[in-house]
């Protein structure tokens, strides 16, 4: 049993022929309406392309931000800790160091702290070390006492514990003591 189509017949692709030329202007319709479907299915299939790709490279970007987000957080001090490095050496060289005088091991000490400095200088470690007399301030100082003075009430007496900002933030207060009014 072998079914034909009515289309596959002789007859009816002579009727096909004769209605196309009989109405050009629908073959020409149906013809671009088929080329149309078929050029924006390869678009369709081009965008999804697209797509799946912008969302491919979307996600490989997020997870290497994420990876260098990691690695900046757990290498943020290297260059800080790299000029720490010589002054703990020297504080080494300090230790096994045999002291023949207090003044040659307060020279050594005194180097050593210039290099600790120096190496907070470049890490952007600025130290807070108001000076006797200089007026109060509570987003740098931290008042532990107020004492009489003759100096101005509301100014700095005396520190007790240098403070230390990082990058304008402070990290530490200085401690200081506060002239109080008489």
């Amino acid at each position: 049993m072998t079914q034909e189509k009515p289309d596959s017949t002789p007859e009816n692709q002579a009727e096909a022929a004769a209605d196309t030329a009989a109405n050009p202007a629908e073959a020409v319709v149906e013809q671009t309406a088929e080329q149309q479907l078929a050029e924006l299915q390869q678009k369709l299939s081009e965008m999804q392309d697209n797509f799946l790709r912008a969302k491919a490279e979307g996600e490989n970007i997020r997870r290497r931000a994420a990876e260098d987000i990691g690695k900046a957080h757990k290498f943020a001090i290297e260059g800080f800790a790299e000029h720490l490095v010589p002054v703990a050496d020297s504080l080494y060289a300090a230790l096994n160091a045999e002291a023949v005088d207090a003044k040659g091991f307060k020279e050594g000490l005194e180097i050593t702290l210039k290099q600790l400095m120096s190496a907070f200088e470049k890490g952007r470690l600025v130290e807070i070390n108001p000076a006797s007399g200089d007026k109060f301030d509570p987003h740098h100082h931290q008042a532990i006492s107020m004492v009489p003075s003759e100096q101005e009430p509301g100014t700095v007496v005396s520190v007790l514990q240098r403070g230390y900002s990082l990058a304008d933030r402070v990290l530490r207060p200085a401690l200081v003591t506060v002239s109080q009014a008489a």
